[in-house]
């Protein structure tokens, strides 16, 4: 009787760093042929690869993975959280959407997610050691970035489209400029030396 693999998924968030936007996760469930396909494609850590290989990665990933789900903590919700308990809950919400349910997660980074009932472990620098967490950090990142791409229409003057929510000069600089909008981590220290200037949605 042959007993059923493992299904382990990999975790990873994106954007917890930007001063603007929701931070955002995803979870991949890859089997071990599904993962080394994509490493011969070219799959690493999100951050070392060029935004065309990012893009080029997420239909493979998708059509590979056993499943793949994102999640999101809104900029309310880092407010109320803070950003570490804002980035856990967005990987939570993408864990929880999964099918099946996997038996393990493996999650980027030193801290486990609250409220999962399956296994977990924390891997720091996860996406530079495990294919699912390197394919949830390509999606999470390809998924965030053209969200603010969109936002980025309805917020002109930030340079959101090359920054993409990250504290860049021209970006604290415009907040300087035009206050800050609905979208923008208040909490945030380039944020809180903005002038008391809103702009509404």
């Amino acid at each position: 009787m042959s007993h059923r693999r493992l299904l382990i998924a990999g975790v990873d968030e994106v954007g917890r760093g930007a001063v603007f936007g929701p931070v955002v996760a995803a979870a991949v469930i890859l089997d071990e042929t599904a993962a080394e396909s994509l490493k011969r494609q070219g799959l690493n850590d999100s951050k070392k690869l060029s935004p065309q290989r990012r893009q080029d990665l997420v239909v493979p990933i998708r059509a590979l993975a056993i499943d793949c789900q994102v999640g999101m903590a809104s900029v309310r919700e880092i407010e109320r959280l803070n950003i570490l308990q804002a980035s856990l809950l967005a990987m939570r919400r993408a864990v929880l959407k999964l099918t099946p349910v996997p038996d393990l997660c493996r999650v980027d980074g030193n801290q486990l997610i609250p409220e999962l009932t399956c296994s977990q472990e924390a891997w720091i620098k996860g996406d530079q050691r495990d294919g699912a967490i390197a394919a949830a950090s390509v999606i999470a990142k390809v998924w965030r970035d053209d969200l603010i791409v969109r936002l980025a229409r309805h917020y002109p003057g930030y340079a959101l489209e090359s920054n993409k929510g990250y504290g860049s000069h021209q970006h604290r600089s415009a907040i300087q400029q035009l206050g800050l909008t609905r979208q923008h981590r208040r909490s945030f220290r380039c944020c809180q030396m903005a002038l008391p200037l809103e702009l509404e949605d």
